[in-house]
């Protein structure tokens, strides 16, 4: 584990979990995540090669951005999907984007986050991560599941996300329990998927300076 990577503090929530979360809690935790990564078929998402499915989605204050207008912006776009404000994964993987935002508008790219969450989460997502990057509501995962990078969680989920006071139905505005693939997407201004980074197991993230490395690429 290398702790100054995003992936090593990522491992680094995974220990503290384990050591102070109660058997019983992470037993039902764990079992859930992995029965989805094995039943998970990865031909079944989006592919690199594939044209991006147009989007016109709000942002944390409310106005309305299209993937056209960003698509012609500059050399193109990262899209990251991440599960919500509740997530402490997808809180450090958002800040370490942020970390590199310079770097990604210098190279001509512009970078957007996707979440399940009401336009109201959305907001209190940026104002924790001081994030400088549009956060655009997927209400109801609709664009998500257009990319095959849904996960409708089970039952067996919802005492332990009570105990942890994750309301999911107040912040997504549904009762569904679904939540996106933590999935990382890079397109190019003609609106091809170059690269992709979408991993069932939401404790593992791309590191920043590989998408950087994709985008070099292009």
């Amino acid at each position: 584990m290398t702790t100054g990577t995003l992936q090593g503090q990522l491992d680094q929530i995974v220990e503290h979990f384990k050591a102070v979360a109660p058997e019983s809690v992470r037993s039902v935790i764990f079992k859930a995540t992995d029965d989805f990564a094995a039943s998970f078929d990865p031909k079944s998402t989006i592919q690199v090669g594939d044209t991006l499915p147009a989007f016109s989605l709000t942002d944390a204050v409310g106005k309305q951005v299209r993937s056209a207008d960003l698509l012609a912006k500059g050399r193109g776009i990262v899209v990251t999907f991440y599960r919500g404000e509740w997530c402490p994964f997808c809180n450090l993987a958002l800040a370490a984007l942020q970390k590199r935002l310079a770097d990604f508008e210098a190279r001509g790219v512009t970078l957007v986050a996707v979440t399940p969450e009401l336009p109201t989460s959305a907001l209190s997502t940026v104002e924790k991560n001081e994030l400088k990057f549009a956060v655009l509501s997927d209400v109801g995962n609709k664009y998500a599941a257009e990319l095959g990078i849904v996960w409708v969680q089970p039952d067996s989920l919802r005492e332990p996300f009570a105990k942890f006071g994750h309301d999911l139905e107040k912040r997504n505005g549904d009762d569904s329990f679904a939540v996106p693939i933590p999935a990382t997407l890079l397109v190019n201004s003609s609106g091809k998927v170059r690269n992709t980074f979408i991993d069932p197991d939401y404790k593992k993230r791309v590191e920043p300076s590989q998408v950087l490395e994709w985008i070099d690429a292009l």
